[in-house]
């Protein structure tokens, strides 16, 4: 047997002084997250300045849970929108799956944990012919997922007071199968006195997940390939219809995990809840640095801009604002985020030119 070996082209003293180096600074601006981070600190000093009640641990645990609502979903929709679609159906398929669960498992007398799981398969049907009905169609997620949000959000109401004969779900507390799923999608636990919610863990742990496959596999490659230039990157043997799909199954499963949480913490759902957080889903994305136009962006700067907005939206309450301008100021950071990061990615280009 013979074995082709080819030598290592010698590295020459003109190719060593042609590569461009970076200088930390320079790395630290080519960040996703790195305007983010710099946001939220500011934002954490302010609020710390004039709500001395934000300064306790109790505060902010309450306000990494609050994040972590939004923070749990917002992984995967960063990520699709770094493969370049968007989901505008994740904020009502939250309320989809905990509505399935419970009236399923209610009217049909069975098991909560059955029923979850086939909330959790309906949910992953509704993500994958999104996926599904964009790579076959060509027509922009937006509008796919714009119909797929209508249809979500007439069945949630319709369904449920057909059931019901209410706009909620029953309540399922005394079903069985109640305490153990109860337990880990909506438990807490304490820590130095202070409540701890287990989907702050879930919510680091996801996190974590997302950077790994984004930075440290193939499948990563695969989405930032396809998010920059789908056309490419399919004449490379990129497989574009199965990674957006993929990436459409993902927001499907973390919306159906955070309606669990929301169903379990409660016992019952409102039919109307949910619209409207897709754009919080967004903009947690868009302020962590990731581009609208796809390509672009990091798991950091996503679970960063869900925290802004947990900071921002209890700040404003313990610093005894009217919460009614909450949306008002989430849409002026917006606005700066796109901007901040549109300075910075200029700011790391001309240095690097230059």
């Amino acid at each position: 047997m013979s074995q082709e070996t080819s030598a290592a082209p010698a590295v020459t003293t003109s190719d060593a002084s042609n590569r461009v180096s970076l200088t930390w600074s320079n790395r630290l601006l080519r960040r996703p997250d790195f305007a983010a981070a710099v946001a939220a600190v500011i934002i954490l000093l302010f609020f710390f300045v004039i709500a001395p009640s934000f300064r306790s641990p109790d505060s902010i645990f309450t306000v990494l849970y609050q994040s972590s609502t939004i923070g749990i979903v917002a992984v995967a929709v960063g990520m699709l929108m770094i493969g370049g679609e968007f989901d505008l159906s994740a904020g009502v398929m939250v309320t989809t799956a905990g509505l399935v669960n419970a009236l399923f498992s209610y009217y049909l007398g069975v098991n909560l944990i059955v029923g979850a799981l086939v909330s959790l398969v309906f949910c992953l049907a509704i993500g994958f012919l999104n996926g599904y009905l964009v790579m076959r169609t060509g027509i922009p997620s937006f509008l796919i997922t714009l119909g797929s949000f209508f249809v979500l959000q007439g069945a949630n109401l319709g369904v449920t007071k057909l059931v019901s004969g209410a706009v909620s779900s029953p309540d399922i507390s005394k079903m069985g199968g109640f305490s153990p799923i109860s337990s880990f999608f909506a438990g807490s636990f304490v820590v130095g006195g202070v409540t701890v919610w287990n989907t702050v863990i879930f919510w680091i742990v996801f996190v974590a997940i997302s950077g790994w496959i984004l930075h440290r596999t193939k499948v990563g490659n695969w989405i930032y390939a396809v998010g920059g230039n789908a056309a490419s990157a399919r004449a490379v043997g990129v497989p574009v219809r199965r990674v957006k799909i993929g990436l459409f199954m993902t927001v499907s499963f973390l919306a159906w995990f955070v309606g669990m949480h929301s169903l379990y913490r409660f016992n019952t759902l409102q039919a109307g809840n949910g619209v409207g957080n897709e754009f919080l889903y967004i903009i947690a994305a868009v302020v962590g640095g990731t581009l609208m136009t796809g390509g672009y962006g990091n798991a950091l700067g996503v679970a960063i801009g869900a925290f802004i907005f947990g900071m921002t939206s209890l700040g404003i309450v313990f610093a005894g604002w009217d919460p009614n301008w909450f949306r008002t100021f989430l849409g002026v950071m917006l606005v700066l985020a796109v901007l901040m990061n549109l300075y910075i990615k200029r700011l790391s280009t001309a240095r690097k030119v230059g």
